[in-house]
């Protein structure tokens, strides 16, 4: 029996051991830049002669890796592995199976430190961000190890007299796995090891602008004893290849994390059934949210302060679950965005390679531009308080930026921008505050600041979002602590790293046996 779940903790790197092993895995990093890398095909390294490039977000000449760009061709013998190894896998003994997962976890522990600088380098993430990327990949993998052990035989049902009954659990089919960039570790790895627990073969492929580490972390199960084809490992263009896997007849399972615009397109063709479709598909989806930060008159106007600071600028506010809109009520309003317009200025914005970095670049140019031109709807819509400058010379650099006084209807209140673009609007009294945040079509992460438990008591259902936060930014949620999943367009609120989530990745049945 495995011990019981602590999550990982996050390293303080104020102390020198902990900076110098990173600063050294930098550096192992850097001599590692610019290879090429495999698609992986039932165990066989398939390298093409078209490649996309992966470039540091903060320096975007410098090329992490070039990936291997798949065909459709390469797809399908991708399912057709997956399909012959899905019998034996799914009789693989549950605890079996978790062992690969904890196995998997010691590796990666041991390797804590590389793995934070590859994310660094690749997407772009400071220090500490890095390192609680890493950490809750670990999680995913120690929580759903311990999760599929319990679930291993079922639920109690009632038997009768000459009657002998069972609810088990039966692994629902080939998963087509598709994360996304922003927790280009940790979300890669929960969304690829949950169906492979629970018995289901996989085909993963990783977001394009991070896929250099996804193959690093491919490595490390096929190190931890995942059998070939059991994971099939696909970069490409999603144009060519996406609808594809999305669309195929073999395809059961499609867990996808990213925007709502995709998410609902993947929603939508998986309900189509196809010539040879044998089941009906299931939808895993995080797609994204317009998360607000509330804030009434009898809140700790400091704590609120630095709760939306961190909610807005934490790894550039390229988290679905960033804090992007402040509601506070009219008495503190003046005084919260005085105070939190200081913080932002106090901010640093950087290379994130470099140590106490709190900011680096946003993603890619695309991100880039979308940013940016919100930020000049927002010059229109608001009063720019702070930031507003961006440079994209060397890498794609964006000033954390503020507006107030910023109507709820307002496109930048009601849009997700995915970057360091915080809006404040004002509120007349709680319920008008609850009113605001609950405007949008999202509905993922929210919190409130306040002192006053009858506030607290209406929000905890009046505030309609899957992950609510009372006196505390509204991002960081850990695995097993926080289930993380939303309401509304935020997508399927399948509570990653909660109790449900694995069933999700399998078919209840009913066994009944005469004697």
């Amino acid at each position: 029996m495995l011990p019981k779940y602590h999550h990982e903790p996050f390293l303080d790197f104020t102390v020198d051991k902990n900076r110098k092993e990173l600063e050294a895995a930098l550096q192992s990093v850097e001599k590692e830049l610019g290879q090429n890398y495999p698609l992986v095909i039932n165990g066989e390294k398939v390298e093409t002669n078209d490649k996309f490039e992966s470039v540091n977000p903060a320096d975007k000449s410098q090329v992490i890796g070039y990936a291997s760009k798949a065909t459709t061709d390469h797809v399908e013998k991708a399912f057709t592995a997956a399909e012959q190894a899905a019998t034996a896998w799914a009789l693989v003994d549950p605890e079996q199976r978790a062992n690969i997962l904890v196995r998997a976890a010691a590796i990666i522990r041991r390797r804590k430190a590389y793995f934070t600088a590859l994310l660094i380098k690749e997407a772009g993430k400071p220090w500490k961000e890095a390192d609680a990327d890493v950490a809750e990949g670990i999680d995913f993998m120690e929580y759903y190890a311990r999760q599929m052990i319990e679930l291993k035989d079922g639920k109690p049902l009632n038997s009768r007299e000459g009657e002998h009954n069972r609810y088990i659990y039966t692994p629902a089919g080939i998963t087509v796995v598709i994360p996304p960039w922003n927790f280009a570790f940790a979300i890669m790895v929960g969304t690829t090891v949950a169906p492979l627990v629970a018995g289901n073969t996989v085909l993963l492929k990783p977001a394009e602008p991070t896929p250099i580490i996804a193959y690093k972390f491919f490595e490390v199960l096929e190190e931890a004893g995942l059998p070939n084809g059991v994971a099939n490992f696909i970069t490409g263009d999603p144009a060519e290849i996406g609808d594809y896997m999305v669309d195929h007849p073999k395809t059961a399972i499609v867990t996808f994390t990213g925007s709502r615009a995709t998410g609902t397109r993947i929603y939508n063709r998986a309900s189509v059934v196809q010539e040879g479709q044998t089941h009906l598909k299931k939808v895993i989806a995080e797609m994204g949210g317009k998360d607000t930060v509330v804030v009434d008159e009898d809140a700790d106007l400091e704590l609120a302060a630095e709760s939306i600071l961190t909610s807005a600028f934490g790894f550039s506010g390229q988290k679905c679950s960033a804090g992007s809109r402040a509601v506070v009520h009219e008495k503190v309003y003046d005084e919260v965005v005085s105070r939190v317009v200081e913080l932002a200025k106090e901010l640093s914005v950087g290379d994130p390679s470099e140590y106490g970095m709190y900011m680096g670049p946003v993603v890619n140019q695309k991100a880039f531009d979308k940013i940016t031109s919100y930020i000049e709807i927002g010059k229109e819509e608001g009063k720019l308080v702070a930031g507003g400058s961006y440079d994209d010379s060397k890498g794609w650099f964006v000033d954390p930026t503020i507006f107030a006084d910023v109507d709820p209807k307002a496109r930048v209140m009601q849009e997700e921008i995915f970057g360091p673009v915080l809006a404040f609007s004002k509120a007349k009294d709680f319920d008008h505050a609850l009113e605001i945040a609950n405007n949008t079509e999202y509905g993922l992460t929210g919190a409130v600041i306040t002192k006053n438990r009858d506030h607290i008591e209406k929000a905890k259902y009046g505030f309609h979002v899957g992950n609510l936060y009372f006196n505390r930014n509204c991002t960081g949620a850990i695995v097993g602590y926080h289930p993380f999943g939303g309401f509304k367009m935020s997508g399927t609120d399948s509570k990653a790293g909660g109790p449900d989530y694995l069933i999700l990745y399998m078919n209840p049945k009913t066994v009944s046996e005469m004697y």
